[in-house]
């Protein structure tokens, strides 16, 4: 069976055969067998083919695929009764009124702290998965391994597994090697071009925009953006693919300073499954009493992984703990009646007391586990509680700057300030001003009076103030202003502060 040889151009420890050892599979040598490189820091990349297997990680991943992929597309297409005027799509950035919508939250630009601590969130999500169980997240919900296996997937059933697109790899280009090969470019170009409209439905109404893009009639920003996105998606999923992960994606290399001895990670029971030998081999060895490990050297692991790696080689870099080595591993031990398991989740932790003839050591408790933990809980519940809390009116001042403060023939003396109102309510509404901290005050609003502050729904409004001090009054050169806005219906009040200049 032939092998696809890594990308990565490392050289793998030798084998349990002992040293000069060669095994081949047709005209490609194993890992054990390639030499070290030298002269180049690049080796060149060789097609991957991952072979397909059926187990407990691949079914996770399908069931994963079907639930994001599902969600990315279908949302735009979600409905949210928002009332009169508003939009009614539950998932909407709306670049033009500067809001962002999603089912019951509508986010203003001046909301922007909440898409900051929703990063950070995420970013401490992050650490604790990596603490808890390595790079589970690009093994299952990357966008890049999400659509990297919707891609391998219709590779698959238009051109067969492994072992079929091998063999049409190095065969002649034929009429059917032709039309195989352009229907699967064909299929691969139509998913990434619904990858691309999907994300733009998330800008404007979907069905709408839907409509549009059908009838040529949609922005042109709008076929830019599919385009862009198609070609993005074709060219990463379709042709990339492991090596986004391994050279594009920095994560491999943050998430070595996250994990520790006692994370899971997919590894290889080296005291279980060396040495490595073949079956009819291993029953003879065990029965002169020496040792045989359950590893049949089959390459199993290896041909079914997407990265093209050999995990008994241990932890590497381009691992992306998808779990389907263990699987492939799992079916072979299952086939010839040993346990499964002998690739599978397990901690370095675990591998040195197993080796030293201990138990099992677990430690999913621990001060980094605890620490992201406390970390995603305090800013995830501080998060819920601003949200819960914070307040549908807001008001900010700016004082005039030229000149700040104008004499006027009778003595008194004048400031003029800018306040603008938010409403975040979908009904217009009427504000009433109260200026505190300098006593016999005179406040004017050019246009109108500070009895009745009229704000339209889901909108700003600014106002022209003018605040008087009489010429008895013994003004500082500042004076501390506190303006604050009433609405006499719901009660709910907003205030900012500024300062009253003078000679």
């Amino acid at each position: 069976m032939p092998l696809a040889e890594p990308t990565q151009p490392a050289v793998a420890a030798p084998m349990a055969a002992g040293p000069g050892r060669t095994k081949t599979f047709g005209l490609r040598a194993t890992r054990a067998a390639i030499p070290a490189v030298s002269g180049s820091l690049y080796a060149a990349r060789t097609k991957i083919h991952p072979e397909a297997v059926r187990g407990t990680f691949r079914t996770i991943k399908w069931v994963l695929l079907a639930v994001t992929l599902g969600i990315y597309y279908l949302v735009p297409f979600l409905r949210w009764d928002r009332g009169p005027g508003a939009p009614s799509q539950a998932v909407l950035l709306d670049l033009d009124r500067g809001r962002f919508y999603a089912f019951a939250i509508e986010l203003w630009p001046q909301d922007v702290t909440y898409v900051m601590g929703l990063l950070i969130l995420a970013a401490f999500v992050l650490f604790l998965m990596n603490a808890v169980a390595g790079r589970v997240w690009c093994g299952y919900v990357c966008p890049q391994t999400v659509w990297t296996d919707l891609f391998m997937a219709v590779e698959r059933l238009i051109e067969g597994d492994r072992r079929a697109r091998l063999k049409r790899d190095a065969a002649p280009w034929t009429a059917e090697k032709l039309a195989r090969r352009g229907a699967k470019h064909a299929v691969w170009l139509v998913i990434a071009w619904w990858t691309g409209g999907a994300w733009v439905l998330y800008f404007a109404d979907a069905p709408t925009l839907v409509g549009q893009l059908a009838t040529f009639r949609a922005p042109p920003v709008a076929y830019a953006a599919i385009l862009i996105l198609t070609a993005t998606t074709y060219t990463l999923a379709g042709h990339m693919r492991e090596q986004v992960c391994t050279y594009m994606c920095p994560w491999p290399r943050i998430q070595g300073s996250l994990t520790d001895a006692h994370s899971l990670n997919i590894l290889y029971r080296r005291d279980r499954g060396e040495p490595r030998t073949a079956v009819k081999k291993a029953a003879a060895l065990r029965a002169a009493g020496q040792p045989a490990g359950d590893c049949v050297d089959c390459f199993a692991c290896v041909t079914a992984c997407p990265a093209g790696i050999d995990i008994r080689d241990g932890l590497q870099l381009d691992c992306i703990q998808c779990g389907l080595c263990a699987d492939a591993c799992d079916t072979v031990m299952t086939r010839l009646g040993r346990p499964t398991g002998l690739i599978g989740y397990d901690t370095e932790a675990n591998c040195r007391s197993r080796a030293e003839g201990r138990g099992p050591v677990s430690r999913m408790l621990r001060p980094r586990t605890i620490l992201y933990g406390l970390l995603v809980a305090g800013v995830g519940g501080f998060m819920l509680t601003s949200l819960a809390t914070r307040s549908l009116t807001g008001l900010s001042v700016l004082h005039d700057r030229n000149p700040q403060f104008v004499p006027l023939s009778d003595g008194s003396i004048r400031n003029g300030f800018t306040l603008r109102i938010v409403n975040k309510r979908p009904v217009a509404r009427r504000f009433a001003l109260a200026v505190e901290g300098l006593p016999e005050a005179r406040v004017e609003v050019v246009g109108g009076t500070p009895e009745a502050l009229a704000v339209p729904a889901d909108a700003t409004q600014e106002f022209r103030v003018l605040v008087f001090a009489p010429r008895a009054a013994r003004l500082a050169p500042t004076t501390p202003l506190s303006f604050r806005i009433t609405d006499p219906a719901s009660d709910e009040t907003a205030g900012t502060r500024d300062h009253f200049k003078a000679p």
